[in-house]
């Protein structure tokens, strides 16, 4: 085995490791959020995208890049949070193919009584994996990540 193939497997088992670590922390965060809040993790995501941004509402597309699902995706989950009343879609004035989104006070409401849900579980989550060999050096980096700013974190989602 070269040096390069050498690379190239560490490579792929700490990419094994992550999506480990993500699938643990996004089903253990699942349950808490559906058997708290009737929210899916996708549903919870979206409100909080929506709930900080400047404008206070995005485009689709702009939907689509910041939950990481396709058009037709989107438009289910929005169409989902809008029938329950969490969201609002409108016609922009200067561009009549464009539609956005905004979240409504229904939406905050079970926002700002989902997020202690959230944040609660994702702490678990880490914590359970820190426990794991595999995991722990992943945890660790979030958790340093976590310690460097927020602005970073942001920063990263901003550029996705």
């Amino acid at each position: 085995m070269t040096v390069a193939d050498t690379a190239t497997t560490a490579l792929s088992q700490g990419w094994c490791a992550l999506s480990l670590l993500h699938g643990r922390i996004e089903a253990h965060i699942e349950r808490a959020l559906q058997g708290g809040h009737d929210l899916s993790v996708r549903e919870y995501s979206l409100l909080d995208v929506l709930s900080r941004q400047h404008t206070g509402h995005l485009r689709m597309q702009q939907v689509s890049d910041s939950v990481v699902l396709s058009q037709s995706a989107t438009t289910r989950l929005v169409s989902r949070l809008e029938d329950r009343g969490l969201l609002n879609r409108f016609i922009c004035d200067t561009d009549r193919r464009g539609i956005y989104t905004d979240v409504s006070e229904a939406g905050l409401e079970l926002l700002a009584a989902a997020r202690p849900t959230n944040d609660a579980a994702l702490r678990e989550a880490l914590d359970e994996a820190a426990r794991d060999p595999e995991l722990a050096p992943l945890v660790a980096a979030l958790e340093n990540m976590h310690r460097t700013g927020p602005s970073l974190v942001a920063g990263a989602a901003r550029a996705a």
